[in-house]
């Protein structure tokens, strides 16, 4: 528990230094500390945290059980199977999240936060910002995925070492990125030091197991990129042809939201079945497979 509880500490420790850099920094046109950036990224991560929890996280907790019991097989035949079938899960559900909120992320921000003191200029910053974050989103899932895979494997030191060393990554570009991007730059530092997690923790528990179906699993990936963008592009058509609609605000912003989501889900479905994405039916089933077999009993 001690190495765990450590390298969780990581990610709260990340997050109150960002807190301190947003809250320094100054309009270059007046001199004064600008009120806003705190509140910006906070609404942005929030927003980040909910694919991660709903997908990351539960998939990471399902796995967890079966990566433990394949350790008694000393080849890790089944273990690097499990492992590298979640990781496609993983970005199968989080790189079209990411890139949804990436594209969408005006309109979802102002449907959910838009209202009295929220101006329009707060949801364009908290736009940008959750852009920034998104670039990240998949890292910081998959990342969920591998760290309770070393601790399978009895190995909780590498991810505690792999998160203190993000601190520091993640201080120096903040200190680098604030000054030209401001609360932008502070987001994509998170993103960063998320991917690097991912990249190092992959090829540290590579070194464990001689392989890891990489691959196999850059195949998925890029096939999951190519479906990724043709929804993006979907989305942005539609949420553009919304927002000609003779409404305003609330109803507005609805209509776009729910309209993109749902073409542009649509879309991603009908690519990655056209691509063969093996993953496809069993996320579908986790995702409206409760929802179906509900309908039918009723």
């Amino acid at each position: 528990m001690g190495p765990a509880i450590i390298g969780t500490a990581a990610v709260q420790i990340n997050v109150f230094v960002n807190t301190n850099f947003a809250s320094e920094i100054i309009d270059p046109a007046t001199g004064v500390v600008i009120n806003g950036p705190v509140s910006w990224l906070s609404y942005a991560f929030r927003f980040m945290q909910f694919p991660i929890g709903v997908f990351g996280v539960a998939i990471a907790t399902a796995t967890l059980p079966p990566l433990s019991r394949s350790t008694a097989n000393l080849d890790y035949t089944e273990f690097r199977q499990t492992l590298a079938h979640s990781l496609a899960l993983v970005f199968l559900l989080c790189i079209p999240s990411a890139v949804g909120l990436a594209v969408l992320g005006r309109p979802i921000v102002a449907l959910v936060f838009e209202h009295g003191r929220f101006t329009s200029l707060d949801t364009i910053q908290t736009a940008n910002a959750l852009a920034a974050y998104s670039i990240g989103l998949a890292g910081y899932a998959a990342v969920k995925v591998l760290s309770p895979a070393f601790y399978a494997l009895k190995d909780a030191r590498t991810p505690m070492l792999i998160s203190l060393g993000s601190i520091a990554v993640n201080y120096a570009m903040n200190s680098v990125l604030v000054g030209p991007f401001g609360h932008v730059g502070l987001a994509f530092s998170t993103s960063t030091v998320a991917l690097i997690n991912f990249l190092l923790l992959a090829l540290f528990m590579r070194r464990k197991l001689h392989r890891l179906g990489g691959r196999r699993l850059a195949t998925t990936v890029l096939k999951i990129f190519a479906a990724s963008l043709a929804m993006a592009v979907v989305a942005w058509l539609v949420n553009h042809l919304a927002g000609e609609l003779p409404l305003r605000g609330l109803a507005l912003s609805f209509v776009r939201v729910v309209a993109a989501i749902t073409v542009a889900a649509a879309t991603f479905y009908q690519v990655c079945r056209l691509l063969g994405i093996g993953e496809l039916a069993e996320a579908t089933d986790a995702i409206a497979g409760r929802f179906i077999r509900a309908l039918r009993r009723s």
